[in-house]
């Protein structure tokens, strides 16, 4: 157990007869820490885009709430008539009538032969 123990702490796995098998798991496992590192740098970098956008589509949707509501009012009737009475245009006294237009009765094949 001592010796085992003193062994290790001296490296001597590193540079025994069969010290190939462990200087590549050695680098396997550099290489797999460095690969983690470097994914966990990328999953920080994503977490802060996410939030950086997150923020970005607030601003944007409250933008987009009051041009909503600047062109609702730009819409309305007296908002309009206002406009136009600037340019000397004024609503008219009378109402707008609705017109309706008929569509002539398609007639059957049959009643197109007889007559």
């Amino acid at each position: 157990m001592k010796n085992g123990v003193y062994s290790i702490l001296k490296a001597r796995f590193l540079v025994n007869e069969d010290a190939t098998k462990n200087w590549r798991f050695i680098v396997f496992l550099i290489l797999l820490a460095i690969l983690m590192i470097a994914n966990e740098h990328r999953y920080d970098q994503k977490i802060f885009r996410i939030a950086e956008l997150t923020s970005e589509v607030k601003e944007l949707r409250s933008e987009f709430v009051d041009k909503r509501s600047a062109l609702m009012k730009l819409k309305m009737e007296s908002t309009v008539s206002e406009k136009m009475i600037e340019r000397k245009i004024f609503p008219s006294s009378v109402p707008p009538q609705k017109i309706k237009v008929k569509k002539p009765v398609e007639k059957s094949f049959f009643q197109k032969i007889w007559q």
